[in-house]
């Protein structure tokens, strides 16, 4: 009775890690529409005075009530636009990406303009700290002075305040997705102004994440050393409990952001020594949460007459490569930027698996092959564990009838048999729970490799062979519409693609030949457990299934091999 309880309670929790395993990746929260956000009626400010030009300069300043000039942001990997009336870079594609895997998708959009369902852009400005100085804000039309801005190309943007003070942005890119920004203030006065610049990248909604704790998709940096993350859900908790910011470093080092699966914006100074509030704000706005990350000096700039104070800050808005990311954080010091990249606790072993894989993509132009031929790269890194645990299995096939025989001899005896079989192992030299090694191994490399095709965006639509188009996807077929001949899509609780099949099967063959374990129980949960992982592996990446499947197969090989030479006539049976 007692066993069949135990049984009872492990199909139990087994099923219910199933159910919510089904539940979470098949009921994620819809995006939830966004109105559009009401314009803010703010004063008109009077037409300034232009500056003087410099020789060869050339200027074009908008017209009033005309549409916002917009000016063009080109390079290899980007395309888009800045809004010169309020500094707002609101238009922003990556080139290099698309939505799926199809060759006719759109591109990625990053940023789009405020007031659209995907509101999201990058800002800068300056708030008057002594209450007098004439600051502009969103509807200031500033005089641009280049274009389009390109690597090599920067754009000059100015505004004259008509109380003697001008305002200057520089704007710069390099050839990937980094901007770097200078924001000045002249003060041609006779009195000292105190200005605050800042910075700001705004989310118009909340965005639709991928719901699962492998990922963290939020608010992400680096601050003063220490890696910082926060959700959208605690971000929102915090800011209603406290009454403010969702989150908040004064005085700080470092660069944040948001990150996405794939995607990532961040702010940060040009020189890694200066020290910056940076701030995570969630706004509340007709049922609309809406979400901020800013910096801004710790103190407000005083310009004393005739002086220039500038904050020059940096802003990545791109895709999260991780090459691209080592070279930002090495050459322009920014410290752990490579960390906007989730790879998680096991950071140690996630990066230097994606190098590798990484390596032999290049090798053989495949990340299939490439991850085939790191998995027997393991294999033989591992041998010597391997065997040693192989061997001791073995050993445990060829007790097996004196086993039983013990089991016979003492079936109304626990006691007494316990103690047989541990003489047994010990005149034998057989240790049982060596045979426990294989599984321990593939748990950390299962995991490291699962965050690498979950989080890498080099392994996004990365394809194999066949029907596996994506690794990085479910594999699209399925036993239940019989691989697709029947016109009908399962519920994803009934996904069951041809790898998973493949990948069960090869577990089945690997289970039998390993040793029955000596406890019933112990033998009734391993019949079972090919079957099970089948189902709980069917819904996770091809790109892992297909590693699974492979590692089965070099194993039972591998098994195969072992017991045969200790002995054991067909390791099979």
């Amino acid at each position: 009775m007692d066993q069949k309880r135990l049984l009872a309670a492990i199909a139990l929790s087994i099923g219910i890690l199933l159910i919510f395993d089904v539940w979470n990746r098949s009921n994620q929260p819809p995006r939830p529409p966004t109105p559009a956000q009401q314009v803010e009626t703010l004063p008109t400010p009077a037409t300034p005075a232009p500056r003087p030009l410099a020789p060869g300069e050339t200027a074009v300043s908008a017209t009033p009530g005309a549409p916002a000039q917009r000016i063009a942001i080109e390079n290899t990997r980007v395309t888009g636009a800045i809004s010169a009336r309020g500094l707002v870079m609101d238009d922003l594609t990556l080139t290099s990406y698309r939505e799926t895997i199809r060759p006719d998708s759109p591109l990625v959009r990053l940023f789009n303009p405020r007031g659209t369902a995907a509101g999201y852009f990058a800002q800068w400005g300056w708030t008057a700290a002594d209450q007098r100085t004439r600051v502009p804000d969103d509807n200031t039309d500033w005089t641009v002075t280049g274009g389009p801005l390109a690597p090599n190309r920067p754009v000059t943007f100015t505004w004259d305040n008509g109380q003697g003070v001008l305002f200057e942005m520089i704007l710069g890119l390099d050839a990937n997705y980094m901007f770097t920004v200078d924001q000045r203030i002249h003060n041609r006065t006779a009195e000292p102004v105190a200005v605050l610049p800042w910075a700001r990248v705004r989310r118009e909604r909340t965005p639709q994440v991928a719901g699962f704790f492998i990922l963290h998709e939020g608010y992400v940096g680096v601050l003063n050393e220490r890696l910082t993350e926060v959700t959208y859900d605690d971000g929102k908790k915090e800011a209603t409990n406290r009454r403010g910011p969702a989150f908040q470093q004064q005085d700080a080092t470092g660069w944040a952001g948001f990150t996405d699966k794939y995607w990532l914006t961040a702010l940060m100074p040009q020189d890694a020594n200066t020290r910056l509030t940076h701030t995570f704000r969630h706004i509340a706005d007709a049922g609309v949460d809406r979400w901020q990350a800013d910096v801004a000096p710790n103190a407000a700039q005083t310009v004393a007459p005739g002086a220039t104070a500038t904050l020059a800050t940096r802003l990545f808005a791109g895709a999260k490569e991780v090459h691209l990311l080592d070279d930002y954080r090495t050459r322009l010091n920014i410290l752990d930027f490579d960390k906007g990249i989730d790879f998680g606790w096991f950071y140690w072993i996630t990066k230097p698996f994606f190098y590798a894989l990484d390596w032999l993509f290049h090798l053989t132009g495949n990340f299939g092959v490439a991850i085939l031929v790191f998995t027997l790269l393991l294999k033989i890194a591992f041998f010597p564990l391997a065997n040693k645990a192989y061997k001791s299995m073995a050993g445990m096939k060829v007790l097996a009838p004196k086993m039983q025989e013990l089991r016979e001899r003492h079936k109304d005896d626990p006691a007494a048999l316990q103690r047989e079989m541990m003489v047994l192992y010990k005149e034998s030299k057989i240790n049982p729970a060596s045979g426990c090694l294989p599984i321990l191994i593939q748990i950390p490399v299962f995991f490291a490799l699962y965050k690498v095709l979950f989080v890498t965006i080099e392994m996004r639509h990365a394809p194999f062979f066949g029907w596996i188009h994506d690794l990085s996807a479910l594999d699209p077929t399925n036993l239940f519409n019989l691989f697709g001949l029947i016109p009908w899509e399962p519920p994803l609780f009934l996904h069951m693609p041809a790898w998973a099949i493949i990948m069960g099967i090869t577990m089945w063959i690997q289970f039998k030949v390993n040793p029955a374990p000596p406890d019933p129980i112990q033998a009734k949960i391993f019949a079972w457990m090919p079957l099970i992982f089948t189902f709980m592996l069917a819904s996770f990446p091809a790109g892992l299934i297909i590693y699974w499947a492979w590692n089965n197969v070099l194993s039972v090989a591998q098994q195969y091999y072992i017991m045969k030479k200790h002995g054991v006539a067909n390791p099979a049976k």
